[in-house]
């Protein structure tokens, strides 16, 4: 299978394959889908043991905390799409994100919110693993 019909299989991206490293393109890719399939073991495969998620309401999660949301009954996160991409790599490290218009549920609420999300991105070992994820309301 070629880069991207595994991408188009794949759905939705921050980030397009053209514009990263292939390698990034695929972990970029898996991670949003884990995340929209509640995959927690395909997430703690790509997050950083020292992950940090700074939240829209300013609080901070740690790698354990942020895998534990996917465990709560009913959570789920709906596809989405990035507008406004940003995406700078350089070496062993990158930063996507852009603008997202972030649908969940938790606790039998659906929830709608705009964001600014900043994923950094690190390549460790050979594997590149998100380190770092920031989320800002938009007004």
């Amino acid at each position: 299978m070629t880069l991207a019909a595994l991408l188009l299989a794949l759905g939705p991206s921050p980030a397009l394959a053209a514009e990263l490293p292939p390698d990034l393109a695929l972990a970029v890719a898996a991670y949003d889908r884990a995340q929209f399939d509640n995959d927690v073991a395909t997430l703690a495969r790509l997050v950083d043991d020292d992950y940090v998620l700074v939240n829209s309401n300013a609080s901070v999660e740690d790698k354990r905390q942020f895998l534990a949301d996917f465990h709560l009954p009913g959570f789920k996160i709906e596809p989405y799409t990035i507008e406004q991409p940003v995406r700078k790599v350089w070496g062993d490290g990158a930063v996507i994100g852009g603008l997202v218009n972030l649908r969940w549920t938790q606790d039998g609420k659906r929830q709608t919110r705009r964001l600014r999300v900043a994923y950094v991105w690190a390549k460790r070992d050979g594997r590149w693993l998100a380190t770092y994820a920031q989320v800002t309301r938009v007004p």
